[in-house]
């Protein structure tokens, strides 16, 4: 895996951060599934990408432990103040544009990869869960945190930021890559 490359690459998309995800870092934690539980987003039952469509703890744990290596994204964004929704949307329809466009190069090379972006999948206007199986598995994505992921630990424990200062907002995901 040539980082120096990757951190082009992911410049290159957009990205504002780049940093390697070292595998053995990633902690599922049941604590942050019961946040998906809790429904707060509306997305909960309602997409393959997120629980319980997602699969359990364990189904997302055996998916990563096939990868030791990866890269962590992030997309950092300016508000005007605490309350602009208007930039926190911007700045997450920015983040899944270059997740996008970061996958499909990742792919090239990386054909078996996992992408973990931030929020519920997007591919489809309207998600054929529980009904049918997903349109586009090998395209779908779940958020790190329908897998378990404390995204702030995850990114202390691979030396990414996470927090920015007041006023900031910041989009993470990540590609496991090997």
């Amino acid at each position: 895996m040539d980082y120096e490359q990757l951190v082009k690459l992911g410049t290159d998309t957009g990205f504002s951060h780049i940093a390697p995800l070292k595998g053995s870092t990633i902690k599922l934690l049941p604590e942050v599934r019961q946040m998906c539980e809790a429904n707060t987003c509306g997305m909960y039952g309602k997409r393959w990408s997120c629980p319980p469509g997602c699969g359990t703890l364990e189904d997302c744990r055996a998916r990563i432990q096939q990868y030791k290596n990866g890269i962590l994204v992030q997309t950092v964004g300016q508000l005007e103040d605490a309350m602009d929704g208007e930039t926190m949307m911007e700045t997450e329809a920015l983040h899944k544009k270059n997740f996008f466009a970061m996958e499909k190069l990742l792919r090239e090379t990386y054909p078996d990869m996992l992408a973990i972006g931030a929020g519920c999948c997007t591919r489809c206007e309207t998600c054929t869960y529980p009904d049918e199986p997903c349109r586009f598995p090998k395209k779908a994505f779940s958020s790190m945190e329908a897998y378990g992921m404390l995204v702030t630990q995850i990114c202390k424990a691979n030396d990414m930021t996470y927090y920015y200062g007041p006023c900031t907002i910041a989009y993470t995901s990540c590609f496991l890559l090997e």
